[in-house]
């Protein structure tokens, strides 16, 4: 079998603005390998003092037992401030707490259910682009990933001339965006520039525009009655129990931006790795394709399968875990220590940033059996709920884990199952895939993957 592939790794000491070049580039090549069985890490510099916990205990303390005493790192967000505004996704305290509580029914209950049509015509759609032949899979699954957004929270398809530009002027603004600027290294005043390219603001800026007028408009249809019951709909006529208030325009645009980001991004570099795995493994491959055949009876006749299909798909389902696991989208959660803690005998200042490495724990060497090595067969074995407690993290956890996990899963199961019935998926020689990390988890040069028709 071959082993999934893995960033190099630093040497334990280098100098710091070679560190410093190498962390611009990527987050995980800059790391050493003892971080998969260190406890803790530290980085002690005149303007940043930064830990890494490796231990469930501290993981635990930090997302789910104190979350208000670890808050969204201010220095992080610097970085996300052009397109995401003051989305859910980095703000704290009381503003965190109304937003969530203002976007938590869209994805509670029956509302999976209610989405399940759109996600399979995104899936059909996917099925029928992909063609035989060499296929850089990352754009495929991108593609099929926005696609899905879109249909689920405007009810359009990714052809749909709005939806089409967010997608094309995210691609641009990705490559343009670096994980790293000036402002998460130096705590600076606002009024101080924050040095972002000028692609980077203006990509920005234009998916920001883009996504006022999909607003507006929905709001428009909203007051006239005529908007259709998607989740756009449902996240802007539902009132804060507490204030009574809506999201404004403004708002709904943050707010819409990190569910493209979240929702688009995330699912695209995991299924992609995912595809990756499965192609690399022939023997599971043939009976995840087995499996998947439980949707050719609706593809014969036409028909469109219910959202109970998916309790048919157990090993796709646990492949998924375990791309997840081995490649987890968000590779990095960064906390900011509101008091001063002590940390295994370690003083912590207020304003320590305290990291949660998604990365390193789905790989920890003291929690999870051969944790390099892919094997979906791990998520049938009892020893395996103790292990994912513990180390596998791949929607946080605690109060901010992401309200769109189930949705993320269904998403990710139907349109492998739906992929799977009609291709084969084969590695290509000579282009192994290097994972490095900007954004979220991505390939340095693409995966690529021979796609055969059964």
């Amino acid at each position: 079998m071959t082993r999934p592939p893995m960033p190099d790794h630093r040497p334990d000491r280098v100098r710091f603005w070679q560190h410093l070049a190498m962390f611009r580039r990527d987050i995980l090549s800059t790391q050493p390998a003892r971080l998969y069985r260190a406890k803790m890490a530290e980085v002690k510099l005149p303007f940043l003092h930064s830990v890494m916990v490796n231990t469930p205990k501290l993981v635990r303390l930090v997302l789910q037992d104190r979350p208000r005493d670890f808050p969204k790192s201010e220095r992080v967000r610097e970085g996300l401030r052009p397109l995401l505004g003051n989305s859910v996704f980095v703000t704290n305290g009381a503003t965190w707490e109304r937003q969530r509580r203002m976007i938590d029914p869209a994805f509670e209950g029956g509302r999976l259910r209610d989405t399940f049509p759109a996600m399979w015509d995104a899936a059909q759609a996917a099925s029928t682009r992909l063609h035989p032949g060499q296929t850089e899979i990352e754009a495929v699954m991108s593609h099929a990933a926005a696609d899905v957004i879109f249909r689920t929270l405007f009810s359009v398809p990714i052809e749909d001339d709005a939806a089409k530009q967010v997608y094309e002027t995210f691609r641009a603004h990705q490559r343009s965006a670096p994980i790293l600027n000036l402002a998460a290294l130096l705590r600076m005043p606002k009024i101080m520039p924050r040095l972002f390219s000028r692609k980077t603001r203006d990509t920005a800026a234009h998916i920001r525009h883009l996504i006022t007028m999909m607003t507006q408009a929905r709001m428009n249809a909203i007051n006239a009655g005529t908007a259709p019951d998607d989740l756009a709909t449902k996240i802007m006529t539902t009132r804060d129990p507490v204030t009574g208030d809506v999201f404004d325009t403004d708002e709904m645009v943050d707010q819409v931006a990190i569910f493209f980001l979240a929702g688009h991004e995330t699912s695209a570099s995991a299924l992609a790795w995912c595809l990756y795995l499965i192609a690399t493994h022939a023997e599971w491959q043939a009976q995840l394709a087995e499996e998947a055949q439980a949707l050719r009876p609706y593809l014969d006749q036409g028909k469109s399968p219910d959202f109970g299909v998916l309790r048919r798909f157990p090993l796709i389902r646990d492949t998924f875990r375990e791309a997840l696991r081995l490649y987890p989208p968000v590779p990095m959660l960064v906390r900011e220590a509101a008091r001063p803690e002590e940390f295994r005998g370690r003083k912590l200042g207020k304003g320590t940033q305290v990291v949660v490495s998604l990365w390193h724990m789905g790989r920890n060497e003291n929690i999870w059996s051969d944790p390099h090595d892919f094997r979906p067969q791990r998520w049938e074995q009892d020893e395996t709920k103790a292990c994912a407690r513990d180390g596998y993290l791949p929607f946080s956890a605690g109060a901010r884990v992401c309200p769109g996990a189930g949705f993320a899963m269904a998403e990710a199961v139907l349109i492998l199952a739906r992929l799977l019935c009609d291709f084969e998926f084969r590695a290509v020689a000579g282009r192994v895939p290097v994972p490095m990390a900007q954004m979220t988890v991505r390939a340095r040069d693409g995966i690529w993957l021979d796609v055969r028709a059964r």
